[in-house]
């Protein structure tokens, strides 16, 4: 697989460093001298709080250009990462699927908008989505050309990436034939037995899939956000900035 333009960032649950996994690994992809968007699309707006943004106060979002109020460029905007942009969130983009779902060809509305920037002026865009499987996450999966599923080493990790994989192939047959996935371990605590054990698992059940890189437990990964930058900026030298650029590099190599 080439290196994807349009990566979608999904999982079924919160807590599983899918927030963390957009910023970190657009930080890293950034300090690669690519030029890459980020989009934020959840209403949570995690993704534009950690990049020092806040939400209440931004005039236009995403959720703008969704309703076509705006052009995606026009709502997008620099951060203070170089080669790293925003398009960003706020909550209110919770009502976004009331308002799409059942429009014509509401599925496609996101990736309408990115069609319609001049090709190239991002080498690569980054989806945050939002934690459940509404009209914004499949408006995602349809214009992603990959999606990336973090799954935390836990009990419940097999079941919940099962579900993930039944949308995937749900969009696959409805709205994007071409969507290729990955499923990156995070938040591995190399201390716990239970992480090496469910590692095993998804490493028997999905391999194919599983990509090389692994994110461990790292504080700096959590306290990036509250400075309003990636781990790679903040906390450049730490494990779970080599370990995002790790991802980044797997990436570029058509992981």
């Amino acid at each position: 697989m080439t290196l994807p333009k349009i990566i979608a960032v999904a999982a079924q649950k919160g807590g599983v460093a899918k927030t963390t996994t957009c910023l970190s690994l657009g930080g890293s992809l950034a300090e690669r001298g690519q030029s890459v968007l980020l989009i934020d699309l959840d209403p949570q707006a995690h993704l534009t709080l950690s990049l020092g943004i806040k939400p209440a106060e931004l005039r236009h979002t995403i959720g703008d250009a969704f309703l076509g109020n705006a052009s995606l460029l026009s709502v997008t905007r620099e951060t203070n990462i170089p080669l790293l942009d925003l398009a960003p969130a706020n909550q209110g983009l919770s009502v976004l699927d009331k308002l799409l779902y059942g429009r014509p060809n509401y599925e496609y509305f996101l990736q309408n908008r990115l069609a319609a920037m001049d090709e190239g002026y991002y080498d690569l865009i980054l989806m945050d989505s939002p934690p459940s499987f509404g009209t914004l996450t499949l408006n995602a999966l349809t214009a992603a050309d990959l999606l990336i599923i973090p799954t935390q080493c836990e009990y419940y990790a097999s079941r919940s990436l099962r579900h993930v994989l039944q949308l995937v192939q749900l969009v696959r047959e409805k709205t994007n034939p071409g969507l290729a996935y990955r499923v990156l371990i995070t938040m591995f605590d190399r201390r716990n037995k239970i992480s090496h054990l469910i590692r095993e698992q998804l490493e028997h059940s999905f391999s194919a899939a599983l990509l090389d890189a692994i994110i461990e437990v790292d504080t700096k990964l959590r306290e990036s956000p509250a400075f309003g930058q990636p781990v790679t900026t903040y906390a450049p030298k730490t494990r779970g900035a080599e370990q995002y650029r790790a991802l980044a590099q797997e990436l570029m190599n058509h992981a």
